[in-house]
């Protein structure tokens, strides 16, 4: 039997938005970032980060509405989206703020799209805890021994959370479906997904 015929024919589709956080996607952190991009940038640098920004999500509207997707047999997988039971009020509440990636979530779940918790909730905890330190810091050299310190909780942090999102599109993207994935471009979900979900690639920027 060739190798070939071993594999397991796709039954359910993902594809995968990566993505950059806005100010308003920062939550309680958005205004430290934005002073701390604001002292290392300058703030032209910070403009062409919002103007970047929102062109991305323009861009990935266009790419989805190209896509001429049956909405009912859609579920939408969102970074930092806790699986909490409020996912759509959630949503909803940082579209009202200005969010240019839940707005666009808003529009989908309208067209008939269903809003999925993705990720664990002591994980985001979790990582809220380890930022906390590095916004805290008061100084350059405690700033880089935390950092450093960091890296490692952080690497190891990223692949939990990883296997968190595989395992829960895994158990919830249906026969027949297709799942949209906004999620941040450190990650890397292939290696936990399922055999028969089709990973596609969509890179805006």
């Amino acid at each position: 039997m060739t190798k070939s015929a071993n594999r397991e024919p796709f039954t359910r589709n993902l594809i995968y938005f990566p993505i950059i956080h806005s100010q308003v996607d920062m939550g309680a952190f958005s205004e430290s970032v934005r002073r701390a991009t604001l002292r290392k940038l300058g703030e032209k640098a910070w403009k062409r980060r919002v103007n970047l920004i929102d062109k991305m999500w323009a861009s990935m509207e266009k790419v989805i509405d190209g896509l001429a997707l049956r909405y009912e047999k859609v579920r939408l997988y969102q970074d930092g989206l806790p699986v909490c039971g409020r996912e759509a009020e959630i949503v909803a509440d940082l579209a009202k703020a200005g969010s240019c990636n839940h707005r666009l979530l808003l529009r989908l779940l309208e067209r008939g799209a269903t809003i999925m918790g993705t990720e664990s909730p002591d994980l985001l905890i979790e990582e809220y805890e380890l930022d906390k330190q590095i916004l805290a810091a008061g100084d350059t050299l405690e700033t880089a021994k935390i950092e450093t310190h960091q890296k490692k909780l952080s690497d190891s942090l990223l692949k939990r959370r990883d296997q968190f999102i595989a395992d829960r599109i895994n158990s919830t993207l249906r026969f027949g479906e297709t799942g949209i994935l906004f999620l941040g471009m450190l990650h890397s979900l292939e290696s936990w997904l399922a055999k028969d979900v089709r990973l596609i690639y969509y890179p805006i920027i």
